[in-house]
């Protein structure tokens, strides 16, 4: 295959791979350009027999570079850590049909929270063996282990992703429960969010030190809602929001009008509302589309 050919085929299967390794889809589009880059100076491409696999070793080893390097940063981040939000989804026109929902389900940001309480290497090698297949004698060769030691490492690290398929809604009922959050916020309904939102909810929001945001986790149902119901009134006839696509997941975006913005993305137990996530952090939006409101979403209660 050309370049060009490898490219086209490749490219946004690769950057998923890479932004479920790095929850950023700046670094995840950089790293995947270079791999390109080096794989059209090779002085022998016609020698590589797996393209695809050259190219995933490439990104594997740039991906674990940048996580080491970028170690210390993480430590000194100012309030609690969020992947960048991503609108829509990378990689569902490739999937098979049977796969689009695991696809969807790993990209959420729930899911790769739970990417990150593994190791570099943890992750890489679930990655590869969970979402993209590759076999463990082909996985061994991208991360410089043995192969029995990526298939340790692989039952390892699938302990500790616990995921339960049966709390994960259907995208359609999720979006009306979301809707139906935002109505009973404009509308101070806690009677009405009691039913949507669990008693241990929990917020994150991710400012960076950048723009207004909780420093801490807050835990529970009438804090969470207080804080929201707060916020609302705060910010009254000041805001603007639209309902978008996030990790895969129904979400919102909400717009401030001194140009601060938060995309807000959640996760569901027992069919209520359970994880709020809301990234406010300039540098992890502004990859995003300019934002948009429909005529049937207003900003004011």
């Amino acid at each position: 295959m050309s370049i060009e050919e490898l490219y086209e085929a490749y490219r946004k299967p690769l950057i998923s791979y890479a932004y479920r390794m790095l929850g950023s889809v700046m670094d995840a589009e950089d790293i995947v350009q270079e791999a390109f880059i080096s794989y059209g100076r090779l002085e022998e491409p016609d020698a590589i027999r797996n393209e695809r696999s050259f190219l995933y070793k490439i990104v594997t080893n740039r991906c674990l570079d940048l996580l080491r390097s970028s170690a210390k940063k993480r430590e000194l981040y100012v309030g609690p850590w969020l992947p960048e939000p991503l609108m829509g989804l990378l990689d569902a026109a490739e999937a098979d049909p049977s796969e689009i929902y695991m696809r969807r389900e790993s990209i959420s940001t729930a899911y790769l929270l739970l990417l990150q309480q593994l190791s570099a290497v943890e992750r890489a090698v679930f990655l590869l063996r969970e979402i993209f297949h590759y076999s463990f004698d082909e996985i061994a060769g991208m991360v410089g282990k043995s192969t029995a030691n990526c298939r340790q490492i692989f039952h390892r690290a699938k302990k500790s992703i616990q995921v339960d398929p049966e709390q994960s809604l259907p995208v359609h009922i999720a979006e009306e429960k979301l809707r139906d959050f935002v109505s009973s916020l404009l509308q101070g309904n806690t009677s009405r969010l009691l039913e949507l939102v669990s008693e241990g909810a929990v917020m994150i929001s991710d400012g960076g030190g950048k723009v207004k945001a909780a420093r801490v986790p807050v835990i529970g149902f009438e804090q969470v809602t207080k804080l929201l119901l707060n916020l609302l009134k705060m910010h009254e006839g000041k805001f603007a929001y639209s309902f978008v696509s996030v990790n895969g997941i129904p979400g919102f975006r909400l717009a401030m009008d001194n140009g601060d913005q938060y995309v807000y993305s959640f996760s569901f137990k027992d069919d209520k509302i359970q994880s709020i996530y809301a990234v406010g952090n300039p540098e992890k939006i502004r990859h995003l589309p300019a934002f948009e409101q429909r005529d049937d979403e207003v900003g004011t209660p």
